[in-house]
């Protein structure tokens, strides 16, 4: 599956007027950071989504802490912004790989097949001395359909029936550092450890220097799960976990989910196991 644009391709297509670009820059320390650096320079035409704000539902009791946002109130922005399903959607961030992937997942669950993530972000853009702008685009209303993908999104309660039941068939992917999946430290959330039975891939070996590895070597990262199998992957909130979703769709394996809640809904269960 092709999930990536280059940013000579984007260069190249910058001014089609099919090509939507969105910056999706976010700072967890910061959360203002984003739109600050949005304001200041972007890729020309590109619109601004925020983690919080557009690409996240209100945090409550349960949902984790970038629970799904409202899909009405999404779609009407994504419309606001020009998008409908013929639109070609490039989603970028600074560099880092998973503000941008949550927005690319977003879409492929409202089943927008046209979307893409610029490899390396603003950062190689800039890095290749392309042009960037502080003006804010200004785009038609369209009208966007989805169609809903239900089977890329998994519940706590398919998760729990996985741990449950023990399902060999399924494997689930802890895409947080070591030392939080084994429990070591937790500075974000309120315990510390994994969903039992979880192997550990951390989502930033995907990457190098903000560069997806390739198709082959993503391969190698998840050689040793078989492409049969049916795969949730999570991480604390929702947002990580996503590099390595696209990471599996690269490397061509068909059954994968998002435990979009993640660890931060799991333990908001009391009942929930923490191994």
């Amino acid at each position: 599956m092709n999930v990536m644009i280059d940013k000579e391709w984007l260069l190249k297509n910058l001014y089609e007027q099919n090509v939507r670009i969105v910056d999706c820059s976010f700072s967890l320390a910061d959360p203002k950071k984003g739109r600050q650096e949005y304001e200041h320079h972007h890729i020309p035409g590109a619109c601004y989504f925020n983690l919080e704000k557009d690409l996240s539902g209100e945090v409550s009791e349960h949902g984790g802490r970038h629970p799904l946002p409202d899909i009405e109130e999404l779609i009407d922005k994504l419309e606001l912004a020009g998008i409908d399903e013929s639109t070609t959607v490039i989603s970028y961030d600074q560099g880092e790989g998973a503000f941008a992937a949550r927005f690319w997942w977003l879409l492929q669950y409202l089943g927008h097949e046209k979307v893409y993530v610029l490899d390396g972000g603003l950062k190689a853009w800039r890095e290749g001395n392309y042009p960037v702008t502080a003006e804010v685009p200004d785009y038609k209303k369209t009208y966007f359909k989805p169609v809903v993908n239900h089977d890329l999104l998994a519940s706590m309660e398919e998760v729990k029936s996985v741990v449950n039941e023990h399902k060999s068939n399924t494997i689930l992917i802890d895409s947080r550092e070591e030392r939080r999946y084994l429990g070591l430290e937790e500075p974000i959330d309120k315990k510390a450890g994994r969903i039992p039975g979880a192997i550990n891939k951390p989502w930033f070996d995907g990457l190098n220097a903000g560069y997806y590895h390739s198709a082959e070597i993503q391969k190698q990262r998840f050689s040793d799960i078989h492409p049969e199998n049916e795969i949730i992957v999570y991480c604390g909130s929702g947002v990580t976990a996503t590099p390595n979703f696209l990471a599996l769709k690269a490397a061509g394996f068909e059954k994968v989910k998002l435990y979009l809640g993640s660890f931060s809904d799991w333990i908001s269960y009391q009942e929930n196991k923490i191994e």
